[in-house]
């Protein structure tokens, strides 16, 4: 096996020389080098996370291992460069780096192996297996970053996805290939309600990325939420926040390249990552670690530009393959609805459920706020009746909601506006509607019957009767 030959730039010209004279190859700069030729480097930098080097030459997106004090290689990510220097982040841990440690470029691609032999396992952001068993060896080698689908040869959203939760099923239907958000403030539940679509959705795969999150979590949701039976056929990416930055990121696309595969075999794949927050925060840390300026409330535009790269990885693929849906949760910090990430989220995606703090401290839960709540393409599948019968609920809650406070110190009299008698006369209905509990599931079918059975005339009669007003 040919040797493959160091060179020296920069610090040290004369050894470079000396080294190039020997192996038969003319050197007078960086780019005479020819092809092959790998071009060592020397760290002279490194501030917080991002470090610099100088002498070295890699692609935006290569890697490099920057040689520790103990002889160690630290894997490295190119993630920018200005002039002569190279901009690397860690992917892993990097202590044991001192002052003009030595940076060798590695001629590696960001593949990652996939297929059958990845379903029942948990994997970090390498891929490396994280539960214990075989090292993933068999499989097809793909991108990390996936191959962008032409959009004129995706299949439209035209069939119903069952997630098992009433209120979705029936008021925010969800389509096979759709890209929905799952938007709250933290403790109000959304880990519960991913919990529940993991069980009840009738996909062929899940593909499951905690990214960013509690460490803990992970073996919560692969045991309360997937179960032994669930993860047969379910795949988990974990990269909790301990992690870097740059792991964090990859553990996002590798979730996506993972769904990608087994979409492109003509399966059904239930996508469902936990947080496309914690992914943006990531590319922030990256961003303004090595030097760009932030735009929107500390975001610098590089994450703006990442978001929709993520989640358009999603949907239908074209003819005769499988469907991609994804479920994103996104953290509204503070429950601000104009947060930047909510906002950049919420324009990219195909809908998106909120969930309010009001209806789960009022022990509503799954705590779906069905006003700000919307399912972009559920008219491409739904029938006009169930749309009336949305249009009707929806309008049933917002004439409560806007009153609720006359109603609640006694000011308003029964009898004055038929509307507001009638949405007083369900709305103990509606809330039960509302609430599921989270080990029970619901199919499509059931959850229609059950909003029609809402609005049934016998039921209002019976309801009204019930509030005192005989009509």
């Amino acid at each position: 096996m040919t040797e493959v030959p160091t060179l020296f730039v920069g610090p040290d010209p004369d050894r470079n020389l000396e080294r190039a004279l020997r192996i038969g190859a003319y050197v007078d700069r960086a780019s005479d080098y020819k092809p092959g030729l790998v071009v060592e480097g020397i760290l002279k930098r490194t501030v917080g996370l991002a470090m610099e080097a100088e002498g070295c030459q890699a692609a935006l997106g290569g890697r490099c291992d920057v040689v520790a004090s103990d002889g160690a290689r630290i894997e490295t990510e190119v993630v920018g460069f200005a002039g002569e220097r190279l901009y690397l982040m860690p992917i892993g841990d990097m202590r044991g780096v001192v002052p003009n440690a030595r940076v060798v470029p590695v001629a590696a691609s960001p593949e990652v192996i996939v297929g059958r032999e990845l379903l029942g396992r948990v994997l970090d952001g390498r891929g490396k297996p994280l539960d214990g068993g075989k090292p993933i060896t068999s499989g097809e080698r793909v991108s990390l970053f996936g191959q962008p689908i032409n959009p004129l040869k995706r299949q439209p959203i035209s069939a119903q996805l069952d997630v098992g939760v009433r209120s979705i099923n029936s008021l925010l239907s969800v389509g096979r290939g759709q890209r929905m958000g799952l938007f709250a403030g933290s403790g109000v539940g959304k880990s519960m309600l991913l919990g529940m679509m993991t069980r009840n959705t009738d996909a062929d795969v899940v593909v499951v990325g905690l990214v960013g999150e509690r460490g803990r979590e992970v073996r919560e949701f692969i045991d309360q939420s997937l179960g032994s039976e669930g993860m047969k056929n379910s795949v988990v990416v974990a990269t909790p926040a301990d992690e870097t930055p740059l792991m964090r990121m990859h553990g996002a696309w590798l979730t996506a390249a993972i769904a990608e595969y087994f979409r492109d075999q003509g399966l059904n794949v239930l996508l469902l990552m936990d947080s496309l927050t914690r992914f943006a925060q990531a590319q922030r840390e990256i961003a303004l670690a090595i030097g760009e300026p932030p735009a929107t409330k500390g975001y610098p535009p590089s994450v703006f530009a990442k978001l929709p790269q993520l989640v358009e990885r999603a949907g239908n693929g074209a003819e005769g393959r499988g469907s991609i849906t994804a479920i994103y949760t996104v953290l509204a910090e503070g429950d601000d609805q104009n947060d930047p990430i909510v906002d950049a989220s919420r324009a990219i995606l195909d809908g998106h459920i909120v969930l309010s703090r009001g209806l789960a401290d009022a022990g509503i839960y799954p705590a779906i706020d069905i006003e700000s709540s919307v399912s972009r393409a559920m008219t491409q599948f739904t029938s006009d009746s169930q749309q009336q019968l949305i249009a009707r609920f929806r309008q049933v809650y917002s004439i409560y909601r806007e009153n609720r406070d006359l109603i609640s110190v006694g000011a308003y009299q029964p009898g004055s506006n038929p509307q507001l008698d009638e949405a007083m006369a369900l709305w103990p209905s509606m809330l039960e509607f509302l609430r599921q509990s989270h080990a029970e599931s619901e199919d499509s079918a059931a959850s229609l019957q059950a909003l029609r059975e809402l609005f049934d005339a016998d039921v209002l009669a019976a309801a009204q009767e019930v509030n005192g007003d005989d009509g």
